[in-house]
């Protein structure tokens, strides 16, 4: 049956909204399927209309990961949860070394959401996944009542595969190794933070969101032994490093003059009483290698346009206590925790 004998009339993107007979199996989630998410995501997998995606795996180890996202607001300088979605799952594929290859996708959406955001975000999320050279081959929507949500959330799912001798992994930190970043600190959440609070600053803030695959291979491709890669999303710098220091059972020891840092994050971060090493990045990735390494491998991330101000910023250290300490640039040091409590909620 066509589109034109199934449905009496087209979707209103312009005007119409989210209402619970979008989530309700009949025509009007076909619909909303069809006119929206398959129209925008289109390929052939997804063009099958099936409730899963099938496909011969290639060779080599496959990586899978599953992101859930709820940022507020939907919208920001530099991106949205769309590309947001994207991104985030794709580097979480590419923190394994691994060349990201489909994508599904999840909306949960909230009664009485204009269809015009709606498709905005959807475009955004289309856009996104084809610059990244990766699919949506299946997904699912849901609808809740208005006041129940929060307009959108989304839930994705990335898979990809691994090069051989290839194997980045959290537990593989050793003393003497080289701590890497690709770039400034604290650009993603300082963007939304600006946006929540109708902040303005003299130089716009935008988010760092961007797919980091392509910074990833380059990478892997100059030092293929590259023994940690992770990015520092929830929680910044310091939880994340605090985090590989645990899985590998060492400490670290940074310089505070070294980190990368944009002037205007650093003067957002101190009206809005923040510690840039604790906020969320999504652009960003940090990276330990062997020291011997570390040139060639800053090298590689520098050649790339998204780890143009990358820098080695500290090294591993022996340490039972697997603390994270940093340099300060009056001389003196002091330990970089965990975060403690929630310092930007709903940051991606």
């Amino acid at each position: 049956m066509t589109d034109r004998r199934l449905f009496t009339r087209k979707l209103d993107l312009a005007r119409g909204a989210v209402d619970m007979s979008h989530g309700s199996g009949g025509k009007a989630m076909a619909q909303l399927v069809r006119e929206l998410f398959a129209a925008a995501f289109a390929n052939p997998l997804l063009d099958q209309g099936n409730d899963q995606a099938a496909f011969d795996p290639p060779a080599g180890r496959m990586v899978v990961t599953t992101d859930g996202f709820v940022v507020s607001p939907l919208f920001f300088p530099g991106g949205d949860i769309g590309s947001l979605a994207v991104h985030g799952t794709v580097n979480d594929v590419a923190m394994a070394g691994a060349v990201p290859l489909y994508l599904t996708a999840g909306f949960i959406l909230e009664e009485g959401f204009p269809l015009a955001d709606l498709k905005r975000l959807v475009d955004s999320m289309a856009q996104a996944a084809r610059e990244a050279g990766v699919s949506i081959v299946t997904g699912d929507t849901k609808v809740v009542e208005r006041g129940k949500g929060d307009g959108v959330f989304i839930t994705t799912t990335g898979i990809g595969v691994v090069p051989p001798g290839v194997a980045p992994s959290g537990e593989r930190a050793r003393p003497g190794d080289a701590i890497l970043v690709s770039g400034t600190m604290g650009d993603h959440g300082v963007a939304i933070m600006s946006t929540r609070e109708n902040l303005s600053f003299e130089t716009d803030i935008r988010s760092d969101s961007a797919a980091l695959h392509g910074l990833v291979a380059g990478m892997v491709g100059a030092v293929p032994d590259v023994h940690v890669l992770r990015d520092p999303t929830r929680g910044g710098l310091a939880t994340t490093l605090n985090e590989i220091a645990h899985q590998s059972g060492v400490g670290m020891l940074l310089r505070e003059a070294a980190i990368p840092l944009k002037a205007e994050v650093a003067a957002a971060c101190e009206l809005l009483g923040l510690d840039p090493l604790y906020v969320a990045n999504e652009g960003k990735l940090i990276a330990i290698c062997a020291a011997e390494d570390a040139d060639r491998l800053l090298a590689a991330m520098r050649s790339h346009p998204l780890g143009a101000e990358a820098a080695v910023i500290g090294a591993v250290v022996e340490d039972s206590h697997r603390f994270v300490q940093m340099e300060t640039r009056f001389g003196g040091k002091r330990i970089v925790d965990w975060l403690s409590g929630e310092q930007l909620p709903r940051i991606c």
